[in-house]
């Protein structure tokens, strides 16, 4: 579908959306008013105001966006909103449209946030203000969330946390779906590089100025920086925006899914919330991707309610039009159970977990076996990682660009590559709800000095399809964890590695088997790792490496899932 029919078709969802809401358009509206808003340096911002005929004052939304491109979407919002009684405000970042300025990422949306939201509540047709955001959007609300004029009673923000490294790195590799392809899109200049070539460029340090036209120093940093105490993330722009939540004190509806590559960044930002705020404050996580898409192929979804539109204007209504604050809460979408399910808080409660042990020794259909004890004796499955040859991803939570991988997928048969090891559980013979982080423990050994293990959860259904539930990968330099720094690792020696995956709440029905898949690449959802210790941006050439997974004995390699 080309760009034009895409914009098309999404404008007529949102139509669709606002003719459905409860509240009907009853007011007469103004032209839209263009101005260029000086900033504090003297730069001028391209500013749109919507708003009813009269003088006010009016429940006022306000939206802040790098995306010019969009200014149809905005436009009906806010030709939506001011025909129900509210003014409607959205600035164009600096740099980008017709606003004046250098465009650079992130670092001016403080500064030029806080100038917009204080110059609106000083207009006198403007009453309670609502910021909203979704996505680059939401980031502009949380930047100045401690900051806020009295006039504003709440931020509604989705898809976007506070904790930038959650969000680019899993355990030493880069989320390249996500922020390789968003680089190339926002560079500030037209870049018409072949992505894959792009996203397979080494060193990929130098792909900015070989392929792209331009250095992207922003770029460079987020590529080079892969250990979590690395100053880049501890201080300036992120550090700040890492402190934000325990300041803010309106209340905050976060919302995310299931598959949005934000969703730990989030998660972490509502962990962090200020108890003033979060008493009021609402997370809210569905079954869908980035873009409020369903995407879990083998479940049903009547009951998944994924219209933001709805939810943000029930949200603003009910503050900034009747005067009422909200009861916190965290709100979760169950998968194939097709409910939505209120939580006491989050992060959820995981003591209770159930085991499944992975034994190498026992064979059947292209695959070994799950059981639910270890075997007594050690075994060991091997395979050869070339990463000149990645296992291709499909069925993915933290992708953007690669939209047709993103979610839950039906997956190939056991044995579809040399290069992955399936294990299969016996049919489940009672029902199991899976709510929070999922844990795999690997005993792995690698003929290279540093190299990457990769995991995916499914479901088999009773018909034989499988559905991905979660995905994970570590490396040898971060086995224990992406927090710590990076290890020495002496090839050949057998040591546990630890895969952490993204929250997720599924329930899966009696009869219904597991499957785990073990691999040493997810591409383009994470970089391909050379086989070479040290930064993965700056590695120049691969290697392929000889991979072996233990199991059994004294080496329990195993699944643990949380469950309730």
């Amino acid at each position: 579908m080309g760009k034009n029919n895409r914009m098309v078709k999404v404008l007529a969802e949102m139509k669709q959306d606002y003719a459905r809401l409860e509240t009907a358009p009853t007011h007469t509206v103004c032209q839209p008013e263009t101005i260029m808003l000086p900033m504090p340096d003297g730069c001028r911002l391209c500013t749109v105001i919507h708003r009813p005929i009269g003088p006010g004052p009016f429940p006022t939304i306000l939206m802040r966006s790098c995306y010019p491109d969009q200014g149809a979407i905005l436009r009906l919002h806010g030709e939506e909103y001011s025909r129900r009684g509210f003014a409607f405000v959205y600035q164009i970042c600096r740099g980008t449209g017709r606003s004046e300025g250098e465009w650079q990422p992130n670092v001016n949306e403080r500064a030029d946030g806080k100038a917009c939201v204080d110059w609106l509540a000083e207009q006198n047709w403007t009453g309670s203000i609502g910021f909203w955001g979704n996505s680059y959007l939401a980031l502009t609300g949380w930047v100045i969330a401690d900051i806020l004029p009295d006039k504003v009673k709440t931020l509604y923000l989705t898809h976007y946390g506070t904790d930038r490294f959650i969000s680019a790195y899993q355990c030493g590799l880069f989320r390249q779906d996500v922020l390789t392809s968003w680089a190339m899109s926002n560079a500030g200049f037209p870049v018409s590089a072949d992505y894959q070539a792009s996203l397979r460029y080494r060193p990929q340090v130098e792909v900015d100025e070989d392929l792209w036209g331009g250095r992207l120093s922003w770029y460079r940093d987020w590529i080079t920086n892969t250990n979590r105490q690395d100053i880049y993330w501890n201080e300036g722009f992120w550090q700040l925006l890492k402190e934000i939540p325990a300041k803010i004190k309106v209340p905050i509806y976060i919302g995310e899914g299931w598959y949005d590559h934000h969703l730990g960044s989030a998660l972490e930002g509502w962990k962090a919330l200020a108890e003033e705020s979060k008493k009021h404050s609402v997370l809210r996580i569905g079954a869908w991707n980035h873009f409020f898409q369903p995407c879990t192929a083998g479940a049903p979804t009547n009951h998944l309610d994924n219209s933001d539109i709805r939810q943000a204007f029930t949200w603003f209504e009910r503050i900034l039009c009747q005067d009422q604050k909200p009861e916190g809460c965290v709100l979760t979408y169950q998968i194939n159970a097709d409910r939505w399910l209120k939580q006491d808080s989050y992060p959820f409660n995981e003591t209770k977990t159930t085991l499944f042990y992975l034994d190498a020794s026992r064979i059947r259909a292209n695959a070994a076996t799950l059981g639910l004890e270890s075997a007594e004796q050690t075994a060991v499955a091997t395979y050869t990682f070339d990463p000149e040859n990645p296992v291709p991803s499909h069925g993915a939570e933290a992708m953007l660009a690669t939209t047709q991988a993103i979610g839950s997928l039906p997956q190939p048969a056991c044995g579809y590559r040399d290069d992955v090891l399936s294990f299969v559980s016996d049919p489940l013979a009672r029902p199991l709800s899976i709510l929070g982080k999922i844990r795999v423990v690997l005993h792995v050994a690698s003929t290279a000095d540093d190299t990457a293990f990769a995991i995916k959860l499914m479901e088999i259904k009773k018909d034989g399809t499988a559905y991905n539930i979660r995905t994970g990968i570590t490396t040898l330099a971060y086995r224990q964890s992406g927090n710590q720094n990076r290890q020495h690792y002496e090839p050949g020696t057998i040591v546990e590695a630890i895969i952490d995956c993204w929250d997720i709440s599924w329930q899966l029905p009696a009869g219904s088997r597991l499957r785990l898949d073990i691999t040493s690449s997810d591409f383009p959802q994470y970089a391909i790792h050379s086989n070479f210790a040290g930064i993965w941006s700056r590695q120049a050439k691969t290697q392929t490496a000889r991979q072996s997974l233990y199991t059994g004995g004294d080496t329990p390699s195993r699944l643990i899932l949380p469950v309730n």
